[in-house]
């Protein structure tokens, strides 16, 4: 009798002991699986569309080069209250800007006053004309702190952890690829490094612009989530668009391998 309860009470510390612990060398949390894009296309899909959808959200037609003279207009700046949305980028002499689809250079000029003499404004697009146009105005203005650069659907071609600002007026909504580029927007960022999206607000019906031209707030929010990307703010106090504002988060010691 003696002999069996000895037996019984060996057998429970074993079984007990295998229990509470893990084989060694294994990791007891669930390993979470690496975000991977989805893109669909459809058939019936807005004319002004591509009918490839990321997100539930259809992507919008690039505005070729022919529409240079629209960012131009006298006009913009009494519609979009463009003077009141260079403030909301807190630029400092020093800072390193990215345009990316800085089309004709709208914004790029002006912001190349904001970080001068110091600081610099890259002004990315992937139309060789738009470039050409930028060309023209540094040599016409003598700007010496503006770098135009041919980027792809892909890729802008920026140096990783160079970049202090990023800025899409418009455009993000125009990425082919938008998950692609966010993952090498990001790359290029200095530590706490912004990404500030420019969008026509898609909550108000009253916006001049076509709905597939337009973004809500949340769906800008969702779809920065699979990167190392933090919401700060969403300003509202331009006319037509909402000004979302991200920052890069710090990579913890475990991502970092």
């Amino acid at each position: 009798m003696c002999a069996r309860l000895i037996l019984l009470l060996v057998s429970m510390s074993i079984i007990g002991h295998g229990t509470a612990q893990s084989p060694p060398g294994k990791d007891t949390e669930p390993k979470q699986e690496p975000f991977k894009p989805r893109y669909e296309t459809r058939k019936d899909h807005d004319p002004d569309g591509t009918g490839k959808f990321y997100m539930g959200r259809e992507i919008a037609q690039v505005m070729g080069h022919q529409g240079a003279g629209w960012l131009e207009r006298p006009e913009r700046e009494r519609e979009e209250h463009c003077s009141k949305m260079l403030p909301a980028l807190r630029l400092r002499n020093g800072d390193v800007v990215a345009d990316i689809g800085a089309g004709s250079g709208f914004y790029t000029f002006a912001m190349a006053q904001l970080v001068a003499p110091k600081g610099k404004v890259l002004a990315v697009d992937i139309q060789k004309e738009m470039l050409a146009i930028i060309n023209y105005r540094i040599r016409k203005g003598k700007v010496k702190n503006v770098q135009p650069i041919l980027g792809t659907v892909t890729n802008p071609k920026l140096k990783e952890g160079t970049v202090d600002l990023i800025l899409l007026v418009d455009v993000y909504h125009e990425f082919s690829h938008p998950y692609e580029m966010t993952v090498e927007m990001v790359k290029s960022l200095k530590p706490k490094g912004r990404i500030v999206f420019v969008e026509y607000r898609k909550e108000d019906k009253l916006v001049p612009i076509k709905e597939v031209h337009k973004m809500y707030e949340k769906q800008v929010i969702r779809e920065m989530e699979p990167h190392a990307l933090r919401h700060v703010e969403t300003q509202k106090h331009l006319p037509w668009q909402h000004i979302i504002i991200f920052e890069k988060i710090e990579a913890r010691k475990n991502d970092r391998g």
